[in-house]
């Protein structure tokens, strides 16, 4: 059965922080759209703790909770590709699953989305009053400094996991290993416009991050050239009829 948003969380490890955000969820989204007109996609990649266990508790008081586990752990943009093959919504909203998105912010987007032009493929949250270490924000600064001005992505903040999207303009997005990072230059490539969105950032209480300094530097020196490669090739039709 179809919904008309689903929220998409890829978790590893966060045995601490699950039961919080599943509550949150339900309790904002209850509000925001009503029981039955959302689902809540939770995708364990391979925890190694009771990250699994704490998620099936949870399903019997949380109805729209649906829980995908992988066989393998494949990383965030992994988790999120595979949450969004097993939605049944036409919205796709996104969230990290440690605690630091506040739900409001993932309905927020989500219904802005709802009720943007079709020009619109996704809104993308971008954190003010960031709660991380120096060192991470400056990296982070670094980082976003660099792919905004070669890509053209118009975004201050990719690392920010709220975002809402059309499903079907996700799927057609090319998938690689930390794609997550490079979502608003591969809608820009379809031909939709990003809108983005301040949210707010709160601190960690439970688990570790999954992320190094030198493991995002790695990854973007990888990752940029190949983002501005495929930019380079896409070719858009317009507008297409059928006669």
């Amino acid at each position: 059965m179809s919904v008309p948003v689903s929220v998409v969380v890829a978790v590893h490890n966060e045995e601490g922080a699950t039961p919080q955000v599943v509550q949150e969820l339900k309790s904002v989204f209850d509000a925001g759209l009503g029981a039955g007109n959302y689902e809540l996609v939770f995708v364990d990649d391979k925890s190694t703790d009771a990250t699994p266990q704490v998620l099936s508790g949870l399903k019997a008081s949380v109805p729209e909770l649906r829980v995908i586990r992988h066989e393998n752990n494949v990383g965030k943009s992994g988790g999120v590709f595979t949450g969004v093959l097993h939605a049944r919504g036409d919205i796709i909203a996104m969230m990290d699953g440690d605690g630091q998105n506040p739900a409001s912010d993932v309905l927020k987007v989500a219904q802005m989305l709802m009720a943007a032009d079709t020009s619109v493929g996704m809104v993308a949250g971008e954190r003010r009053r960031r709660q991380d270490t120096a060192s991470k924000k400056w990296a982070s600064r670094w980082a976003n400094g660099i792919r905004r001005n070669l890509l053209k992505d118009g975004s201050n903040d990719t690392g920010c996991g709220i975002k809402a999207i059309r499903r079907d303009l996700f799927l057609r997005l090319p998938y690689f290993d930390n794609m997550h990072r490079y979502i608003p230059a591969l809608v820009n490539r379809e031909g939709y416009v990003t809108l983005f969105e301040p949210v707010d950032d709160r601190l960690r209480t439970t688990g570790s991050s999954k992320y190094t300094n030198w493991g995002r530097l790695k990854n973007a020196l990888t990752d940029l050239p190949g983002v501005m490669w495929l930019n380079s090739r896409r070719r858009l039709p317009g507008r297409t009829t059928e006669v």
